[in-house]
């Protein structure tokens, strides 16, 4: 499965890194997916959705499968909120989610999920 991902302070894209997979990041919003994907992002605000993500997914969500959310616990309830907001918003399954750069089971958990 094809993976695009968003970070902005370093923690998806570490967990990038940790999963071994080759992944497109999200820059400006203007990329253009052609086959299904899954999405990789951070979580921005109080559960937001970051800019980039929702620019991508505007042009792009007819080929979502699912959405994998990075967060922090910190904020309670708003914890990977951007994964359950896009779930939400474009009707794709929200798969998992994980803490700043993710744990050893993190790493195996998404791995099962994107081959």
């Amino acid at each position: 499965m094809t993976v695009y991902y968003a970070s902005r302070t370093g923690n998806v894209e570490a967990m990038i890194g940790k999963l071994g997979i080759t992944a497109t990041k999200i820059e400006s919003g203007d990329e253009v997916a052609e086959s299904d994907f899954v999405l990789i992002t951070y979580t921005d605000g109080y559960g937001d959705i970051p800019a980039e993500v929702d620019a991508f997914l505007a042009n792009n969500s007819s080929h979502l499968k699912g959405v994998i959310a990075s967060g922090d616990t910190a904020y309670g309830e708003a914890f990977c909120g951007a994964g359950k907001a896009i779930a939400e918003k474009y009707g794709c399954k929200d798969l998992h989610h994980f803490e700043n750069d993710g744990t050893d089971e993190d790493v195996e958990a998404i791995l099962n999920l994107v081959k």
